[in-house]
């Protein structure tokens, strides 16, 4: 099990850098809540809209450190995320970021119900 978050973690990466809403929409849960590195929340509809948009584009992307706990359909993961990115054309929200995962099993897969990111690069110091 823990090999298949691991994998789905992988495919979320890949899914973020390339920006691949069809894949994104299929990764996250319907009531899917992203909570940003400075507090904002985002529902499902609004965390594809970045991309669909073509505002949130990342020129690197990577996932790495998985910490993997599971609690029955429910599972944890904590990792790091490091990317550079642009939003409406600016370099903004680059660095790297501790990012915990809640997964939960709808009976059929896996599937992102929420992410919470904060920004590691503020206490390296």
């Amino acid at each position: 099990m823990c090999e298949d978050l691991r994998d789905l973690g992988i495919a979320w990466a890949e899914a973020e850098r390339n920006g691949d809403v069809g894949a994104l929409d299929e990764l996250l849960a319907d009531d899917f809540l992203g909570i940003g590195p400075l507090g904002f929340l985002l529902s499902k509809r609004q965390w594809l809209d970045r991309y669909r948009s073509g505002d949130l584009v990342h020129q690197k992307f990577s996932w790495e450190d998985n910490r993997i706990r599971t609690y029955g359909p429910t599972a944890v993961v904590v990792g790091i995320q490091t990317q550079e990115t642009t939003y409406q054309g600016r370099p903004t929200g680059s660095g790297r970021f501790r990012s915990t995962m809640v997964l939960v099993d709808d009976g059929r897969r896996w599937r992102f119900a929420s992410i919470h990111i904060s920004n590691l690069d503020d206490w390296a110091a």
